[in-house]
């Protein structure tokens, strides 16, 4: 799936804006099952940051060999 490898910061805002609004528009759901997905947002958080900076430091590489 190239695209998740691509833009996962993206597909990150995504999922966290619907979780909201399906918290918003569905006050009825437990609250331990939406603590247990933000739990698991925040997990997901902490994998795409790590994505990202691979990402930055890789293309830093390129960027001095350039030089």
């Amino acid at each position: 799936m190239p695209i998740v490898r691509t833009h996962p910061a993206r597909i990150y805002a995504v999922v966290a804006a619907s979780l909201a609004l399906v918290v918003h528009y569905r006050p009825e759901l437990p609250s331990a099952l939406v603590l247990g997905l933000v739990g698991a947002l925040l997990g997901l958080g902490e994998s795409v940051q790590r994505a990202e900076d691979r990402k930055t430091a890789a293309s830093g590489e390129h960027d001095q060999g350039d030089a």
